[in-house]
Formats: C-alpha cells, sequence, structure tokens
C-alpha cells in the first residue's frame, strides 16, 4: 500500500468507474484495475462491487474512504504548510464560479498585487462546487446559490438585482419595467439546469404559474448578453454587467418583481489549511466586492 494508490482509489470512489478514473488520472485502465486489486488484496478485503467497467462502492470501501480522505487531506494540508512556512513556493489558488464575469474586474488588481501566484480557474455548477470542496479539488468558490456541506463556511460579497435583457427593437425595450406575465412565450435565453440564472428564470416564471419558452441554453452567462444582442431572445442578466467593459447594446428593462435579484457568496473549508497565497485572494476579495465593511459570515456545521 502506497500513496499513490490511496490516490488511484480516492478518484475511482468518486467516479465509480473505471475509464472514468482512468482518463482523469491519465493511466491506462488495466493499470488502474490492478493498482485497486493489489489495495484490495493488501487490505484482504473488497473495496467495490464490480459490474464491467461500472464499479459501487461497497461497505468496507466507504469505510476506508472515510479514513484515506482524512488521511490525504492531512498529508496535502501539512505539504501546503511547510511550503508556506519556508517560502519555497509563491503559491497556487485553484477557484470555482459559476461564471468568470464574477472575476473578471477582481483578478487584473489581484495578478498586480501578487504576480507570481498561480491561479487555477474552474467554472462550475453549484453542485458541482460543492463535490469540488469535498474532494479538495479546489480552494474557494463563488456561488449564487447555497454551497454547503460540512466544515462549509460562506461570506456574503453583495446583493444585486437581476435584469432582462432584450434587443434593442424588442416592443419591451420601450419600457422601464414589466411584469414577469409580460414575458410569458417570448424565447427564453439562458443557462444550463444548475446554474443559478436557469434557477432563478425558472422560480421566477413558476412563481407566475408560467413555463419559460427557452429556445437557447448554455453553460456560460457572460454569452447570453451576446445573444440577445443579435435578437435570438431575451435573458436575465445581473446588474454588474452594465458596468463591464465588455457591455454590447441590449436595452436593460427591471422585472417588478422582489424575487429578481442575486446573492454573491464566497465558500471555503474551515477544516482544510488554506495557502497564504489563497488566504490572500480569499481577503483581497472579501475586501473589493463587500459593500462597506458589513460582511456576514454563515457556517454550516
Amino acid at each position: 500500500m502506497d500513496l499513490l494508490s490511496l490516490r488511484y482509489f480516492r478518484v475511482v470512489a468518486r467516479h465509480e468507474h473505471i475509464s472514468r478514473a482512468a482518463a482523469e488520472l491519465r493511466v491506462a485502465q488495466p493499470s488502474l484495475s490492478r493498482t485497486i486489486a493489489r489495495l484490495e488484496s493488501d487490505l484482504g478485503v473488497p473495496l467495490f462491487d464490480r459490474r464491467g467497467r461500472t464499479v459501487r462502492l461497497n461497505r468496507f470501501g466507504a469505510a476506508f474512504l472515510r479514513r484515506v480522505d482524512r488521511a490525504l487531506t492531512e498529508l496535502d494540508d501539512a505539504r501546503t504548510e511547510l511550503a508556506d512556512a519556508a517560502g519555497l513556493e509563491h503559491g497556487t489558488v485553484a477557484v470555482a464560479s459559476e461564471t468568470l464575469l464574477s472575476l473578471t474586474e477582481f483578478l487584473p488588481a489581484f495578478r498586480a498585487r501578487y504576480p507570481d501566484v498561480e491561479l487555477q480557474l474552474y467554472q462550475s455548477t453549484a453542485a458541482r462546487m460543492a463535490r469540488q470542496l469535498a474532494a479538495h479539488e479546489i480552494d474557494l468558490c463563488l456561488a449564487s446559490q447555497e454551497i454547503t456541506g460540512p466544515a462549509i463556511r460562506t461570506v456574503e460579497l453583495f446583493r444585486e438585482p437581476v435584469l432582462l435583457a432584450v434587443p434593442l427593437t424588442h416592443p419591451l425595450a420601450a419600457h422601464d419595467s414589466v411584469p414577469i406575465e409580460s414575458l410569458a412565450g417570448e424565447p427564453i435565453i439562458t443557462t444550463r439546469v444548475g446554474y443559478w440564472q436557469r434557477t432563478l428564470t425558472d422560480h421566477l416564471f413558476a412563481t407566475a404559474g408560467l413555463t419559460p419558452n427557452i429556445t437557447v441554453e448554455g453553460d456560460e452567462l457572460a454569452a447570453v448578453q451576446y445573444l440577445v444582442t443579435v435578437g435570438l431572445g431575451i435573458g436575465l442578466i445581473p446588474e454588474m454587467s452594465l458596468r463591464s467593459r465588455a457591455q454590447t447594446a441590449v436595452a436593460w428593462v427591471r422585472l417588478d418583481t422582489p424575487d429578481s435579484h442575486r446573492t454573491l457568496r464566497i465558500a471555503w473549508r474551515e477544516d482544510t489549511y488554506l495557502s497564504h497565497a489563497a488566504q490572500r485572494f480569499r481577503d483581497m476579495l472579501i475586501e473589493s466586492l463587500t459593500p462597506g465593511t458589513n460582511r456576514n459570515s454563515r457556517g454550516d456545521d
């Protein structure tokens, strides 16, 4: 039994599929299967129930995974802490967000202050971010939906209105505000299920007893505004887009509902060592995006 075997086991346990685990690890499937088989032989018990390339973690595997997670996390934290103390590296920060639009104004300022810090950016749904935090794949995440789990700490960054973007020639462009009912039957451009924009769209229509006529959906919120510009439909866009340097030619209309807003939060694990670089990123982001000095934090234990 060695560290590599334990890391391989953890990835296989997460995917419960040999092919997908091998692809992530960039190893051959037969080699990965042999590694898991040797680990099971060393332990004297099977860790998975097998059905072809699909495997299911059994009760022995689930118990072992809990211990392996703790052990590998402690080792990774120790390595990061020692590197910080010895000044051997300038650090790496892994950050996930539902849209990178939330970071576009902040990142140049952070890079100017800490030019040697390596940034790893991921675009993820809220559910995937929760899994990434649980698997220690990221240090921090930004989400406009709840991120919950053991030892998760969240800090509210800001709350802002969400506006309706329509083409300049659209009849709704002549209005300052409209009710949700006026959007019935309109072609809606939004993100896929799991992203905050889609969640809010579905919620607003449901409260009005309507179903949105979704004609275009994708993974990047920033693309919605451009698709509205070329006349493919209308969509919900956060107010911060009005300040974006990449602002496009659309008309902005407010919605007559108190629910048309989003709250952006930053989240991290309290039970995991954060590198100096990750701490600097978190603290600078909170200072940069939080209005005034009112910072509300909440832990979910």
